[in-house]
């Protein structure tokens, strides 16, 4: 590795702008480098389907171990404010000039697996055949990952790199997501003369909120509502009122049980006042659970272990592009990357980090 190429190869991706729905540049930018490198590449039409100007990615090389093919995964939107980057390299700390983010999340996996494909590339290090999957909109409801043609990818194993945690943390758990979206009605009639003739849909929004179970539900569940909107003059009993809600839990069983819960509550207020309500449920992604005795599981820590990496066997409450790859019959682990403070402009990574995560893509790339 060469970590001078490494920090100026991060620094160069994390200001190329790259906004969910916007990462066409950088998309074009990666298809270049893999094309130099050798890399087999092909892109699809996902960002048409969901409004982006980029695409996945789909590179291939051969290896020249013995082994089955293993892909390496990111994402290669970013969230807001990302646009006009600036990292800074402070004391072995690399983050951002504070008005925006720094997008480690994901450009610092996609900065190690591109620096270790130089590296075998320069060096003709023998390694097993390498898959590369950059998927787009992963922060816009995994959707590069849902629209992903599963029938090119060769790979019946994944690693993704998209976790907070040192390396060796590894998130083997992580929850399915409910989206709720529901439309109370109401009957609007003059606030000040004749009230009791219409019907507040924010009372029966409000009504059939205080019946319900949210944020904690239990250890493995949570539940919560992200907007209530409802816009009518003060003199006007209120007609509409909009909620969106979503339930996550590990468990699908669970999950299930609190969104029919939520759902019913809405129902319940809306007879209780004499009208309706129109609630529509999207699954945004399953739960999915890697056992601990499982052998890829087993392969990647032990791999790691002797390069003197710490493992943690971790769950997380949000969901990535693994909860996709993992429904679609490709066993997906997400690898801690070193980011801290993703999503805010608080975000940074330490060069050590980076570096170690470089370090962890070539030992289970050339692996024997």
């Amino acid at each position: 590795m060469n970590q001078e190429r490494l920090i100026e190869r991060f620094m160069a991706y994390v200001q190329i702008d790259s906004e969910t729905l916007n990462e066409g540049a950088f998309d074009d930018y990666l298809v270049n480098e893999l094309e130099k490198l050798g890399f087999e590449v092909s892109k699809d039409d996902a960002g048409s389907k969901i409004g982006s100007n980029g695409y996945n990615i789909y590179a291939y090389k051969a290896g020249t171990l013995e082994a089955e093919p293993i892909a390496f995964s990111c994402h290669t939107d970013t969230v807001k404010p990302g646009i006009g980057i600036k990292p800074v390299l402070e004391n072995g700390v690399i983050r951002s000039s504070g008005d925006t983010i720094l997008a480690s999340d994901d450009k610092a996996g996609i900065a190690a697996i591109m620096e270790t494909m130089t590296v075998l590339f320069e060096t003709g290090e023998a390694h097993r055949p390498i898959e590369i999957i950059f998927t787009i909109a992963e922060e816009g409801g995994l959707r590069g990952a849902k629209n992903l043609d599963y029938d090119r990818i060769r790979s019946k194993k994944a690693i993704i790199l998209d976790s907070s945690g040192n390396v060796g943390n590894i998130v083997v758990k992580a929850p399915a997501q409910d989206k709720i979206f529901a439309t109370f009605n109401g009957k609007p009639a003059h606030a000040g003369i004749e009230p009791e003739k219409g019907i507040s849909a924010i009372q029966v929004a409000a009504a059939a909120i205080s019946r319900m179970n949210l944020l904690r539900i239990d250890e493995e569940t949570t539940a919560n509502i992200g907007t209530l909107m409802a816009e009518s003059a003060t003199n006007i009993v209120c007609p509409s009122a909009k909620m969106i809600a979503e339930a996550r839990s590990l468990d699908n069983d669970k999950l299930k049980k609190q969104t029919d819960h939520m759902v019913d509550c809405m129902k319940a207020a809306a007879t209780e006042f004499g009208t309706t309500v129109d609630v529509t449920v999207e699954t945004m992604y399953s739960a999915f659970h890697i056992p601990a005795d499982d052998a890829f599981l087993l392969e990647v820590s032990q791999i790691l272990k002797e390069m003197d990496f710490n493992i943690h066997l971790a769950s997380t409450g949000g969901g990535s592009d693994a909860n996709i790859f993992n429904q679609r019959g490709i066993k997906a682990i997400n690898l801690g990357t070193g980011m801290t403070g993703a999503h805010t402009l608080e975000e940074h990574i330490s060069v050590k980090d980076l570096s170690d995560l470089c370090r962890a893509v070539k030992g289970i790339a050339c692996h024997k």
